[in-house]
């Protein structure tokens, strides 16, 4: 592309400071100063913040229309040379000296009075803000897909019983839509987090400048609305040096990962030989090179280990800013690598959870047949304390029956009704009711539960909250 003012300009007269220094930077300095290759993906944010400052320097007067005009054109020309792969050169320290370096190719010598008034410790942290608020929707949206098939999986398991497990002992009989669903509501939440940190990062710190903010009497405010902020930075010093908003994001994905890492936990041991309660897909597994009968939820195993990245992330970032004085310090060039790997990973992630979750078949028969009577052992103390025994002695009565089965190596099912009736005089002869699993669960339509109607009602509400704005 040829150059606007006819001379492509030399690349290393747009460093964006120096003009004190009487030698450029070692290499070393340059090395490891050069941030270019993390902060690249920037750009289109960088371009278009400038495009908003010039218009807002040419509402405050210190750009012409013309001027305004000739940059706003630049920085398009700019954006699509960058846009058709154009690279960054040696010289690039950053993102923003090589969208500078650029614009004085395409608009000339009134590239030089764009920076006026601004910073790049502002200007950093408005393109950083731009890039997480466009992130953090785009990360919703891929978390919704996996609860959509979560809901569908939930729907398709309704009618299916399966062992609920505390301490990964089997412990009572839920439905297998209830158990699915105790996997959405923590995304949900995650969801509210991430809409939380998105509002948080929604603040203009564009017009702080370095530190003391504008000497120009920008309109902020008007500033924000053109980029999509809904508020303005109130101190200058705090703005340039606030990384809480990645910080929160970084919780957020944190958070996710732990709840991924659960999730694929189960699904990992569900569908061991062991427990064989789920089939993993063709498309989503992987096998042994080998073992010829090995199918592996690789992606299950990956998801379980990345949430350890995704929390390095967090702490790296918080060791990073828990020690630094207040204002703009280099330090915090770090923090785009940490919520660029971050994010990276989990928009990885999240697809591929959802794709083997929507690949696997859950075998219900099997699933029931891991349920057996003595899980109903609280039932039996409910079924008593219904008849105003004391739930202390039922429990002590229902203790009993279970004892003699392990030492006659038989499940609650099969002793005879006279342990029953010695282990409580208020068991009747219909306390083998109680075993069954469906009854169980009959007992439980409290709100939250796992009895049939209360889990249609939580597949409502999870429907619900899919279609609801957060």
């Amino acid at each position: 592309m040829t150059p606007a003012h006819g001379k492509k300009h030399e690349a290393g007269s747009h460093k964006l400071w120096g003009g004190r220094f009487s030698g450029g930077p070692h290499p070393a300095l340059d090395a490891v100063n050069r941030s270019i290759a993390v902060d690249f993906r920037l750009w289109p944010h960088d371009v278009r913040l400038s495009k908003a400052w010039a218009a807002a320097l040419a509402h405050a007067g210190v750009l012409t229309a013309r001027e305004r005009a000739q940059i706003a054109k630049g920085l398009d020309a700019v954006a699509a040379r960058i846009a058709d792969g154009e690279k960054p050169v040696a010289t690039d320290e950053d993102v923003h000296t090589m969208i500078d370096r650029l614009l004085h190719e395409e608009a000339g010598a009134v590239a030089s009075r764009l920076h006026t008034g601004r910073s790049r410790n502002d200007q950093v942290a408005t393109a950083t803000r731009l890039w997480t608020m466009e992130t953090c929707d785009a990360l919703d949206v891929l978390i919704v897909s996996l609860q959509r098939v979560m809901v569908a999986q939930a729907a398709r398991l309704e009618r299916s019983v399966m062992p609920a497990y505390t301490h990964l002992q089997r412990a009572q009989p839920v439905s297998g839509a209830h158990w699915m669903l105790s996997h959405f509501w923590p995304l949900q939440r995650d969801r509210e987090r991430l809409a939380a940190a998105r509002a948080h990062t929604a603040s203009l710190p564009l017009g702080s400048g370095a530190i003391a903010g504008s000497a120009f009497p920008i309109a902020r405010a008007r500033l924000a609305k053109s980029l999509g902020f809904s508020t303005i930075s109130q101190n200058s010093i705090d703005a340039v040096g606030d990384r809480d908003f990645i910080a929160e994001v970084l919780f957020t994905l944190a958070l996710v990962g732990a709840h991924l890492s659960r999730l694929a936990e189960d699904l990992i041991l569900f569908g061991s030989s062991e427990f064989a309660f789920v089939r993993y897909g063709d498309g989503f597994s992987t096998g042994s090179s080998m073992m010829p009968q090995k199918r592996n939820p690789d992606a299950l195993e990956l998801a379980r280990g990345s949430s350890a990245r995704m929390l390095g992330d967090l702490v790296a970032l918080l060791a990073t800013i828990k020690g630094l004085p207040s204002g703009y310090n280099k330090d915090l060039q770090e923090d785009k690598r940490t919520l660029f790997d971050a994010v990276d990973g989990m928009t990885l992630l999240l697809p591929a959870v959802a794709g083997s979750l929507e690949a696997l078949t859950f075998d219900a028969d099997r699933m029931k047949a891991a349920v057996t009577s003595t899980m109903m052992a609280t039932d039996l103390a409910d079924y008593l304390v219904r008849k105003r025994v004391t739930f202390r002695e039922a429990h002590g009565a229902v203790g009993r029956l279970v004892r003699e089965a392990e030492e006659k190596h038989c499940e609650l099912g099969a002793l005879p009704f006279a342990s029953f009736r010695a282990a409580h005089a208020e068991f009747g002869t219909d306390v083998m009711l109680e075993l069954s699993p469906l009854t169980s669960l009959g007992h439980r339509e409290i709100e939250g539960g796992t009895g049939p109607n209360a889990v249609k009602r939580q597949l409502a509400a999870a429907r619900a909250a899919l279609r609801a704005n957060i």
